[in-house]
């Protein structure tokens, strides 16, 4: 995807990793590939975001940095 930015958000408080591709709206299918895995596909059938349960067990997450860290607003 020329032009494109890769988007990484983790959560700490509930240990979730999401790695977004595209940040266009659409409207997506979740598909289950493993217990902690779930990939969030959208148009065309290509791989939108990948969602990532229990993360810090799974990825190295030093090794992503460095991260922007966005608070969610209450």
């Amino acid at each position: 995807m020329e032009g494109s930015t890769v988007k990484i958000s983790y959560d700490d408080r509930t240990d979730l990793l999401y790695i977004r591709f595209d940040e266009r709206k659409q409207q997506v299918a979740n598909k289950k590939v493993s217990d902690d895995i779930v990939l969030d596909i959208g148009a065309g059938g290509k791989i939108v975001g990948i969602e990532i349960l229990e993360a810090s067990s799974h990825v190295e997450l030093a090794g992503l940095l460095p991260i922007r860290y966005e608070v969610p607003k209450a």
